[in-house]
């Protein structure tokens, strides 16, 4: 039965994993005023037929705090790449020299600097949601294992177990909250 148990546990270690992580990507995207290749990674640009992540079709770099770098490989697609950023509703306007696209990343102003906290407190709150979901799979798979002749007792202590992992990831989510609100907060 132990390692039924263990099964029980590991799995809900890799939800709640997974949803830490998942958390970790989606405030990437998430501008904190600098300026970072990540902001781009949701932006697809039509290449030879088929819609194609923007850093598979070019250099993105950062040459400063308030610029991004595009350099196509091909020049062909400076017209595909600028439609791509214009279309992805990032807020940036490509400006273009015929090598090279230049994203300039605006100052935020105070009251966008609120709505990405609140979006960040959003984020945070769907994967905690994840998190609780995880803990509740488990919880159901452990009863069922005590039905089926888990002692009470192993039932019990993986139960903390699981909720020691909750408070844990929890804790590792509010802490990425946190720096990010940080983030976009500092000027």
């Amino acid at each position: 039965m132990q390692e039924e148990v263990d099964f029980v546990l590991d799995v809900c270690k890799e939800k709640m994993e997974g949803a830490v992580e998942h958390l970790d990507k989606e405030l990437a995207h998430i501008r904190a005023g600098k300026a970072s290749p990540a902001m781009l990674d949701g932006v697809l640009v039509e290449y030879y037929g088929s819609q194609t992540p923007l850093n598979q079709v070019s250099n993105v770099s950062t040459p400063d705090a308030r610029t991004i770098a595009i350099q196509p490989w091909e020049k062909n697609l400076i017209p595909e790449i600028e439609k791509a950023i214009i279309n992805s509703n990032l807020g940036l306007n490509p400006d273009n020299n015929g090598e090279i696209i230049r994203l300039n990343v605006p100052v935020l102003t105070e009251e966008r600097r609120r709505s990405l906290v609140k979006q960040v407190h959003g984020e945070g709150e769907k994967a905690k949601i994840s998190v609780r979901g995880a803990r509740k799979d488990a919880n159901d798979s452990l009863k069922k294992l005590q039905k089926d002749g888990l002692s009470e007792d192993l039932e019990k202590d993986a139960e903390a177990d699981v909720q020691q992992m909750t408070d844990a990831y929890n804790k590792k989510i509010d802490a990425l909250v946190e720096a990010k609100e940080k983030d976009i907060m500092t000027i």
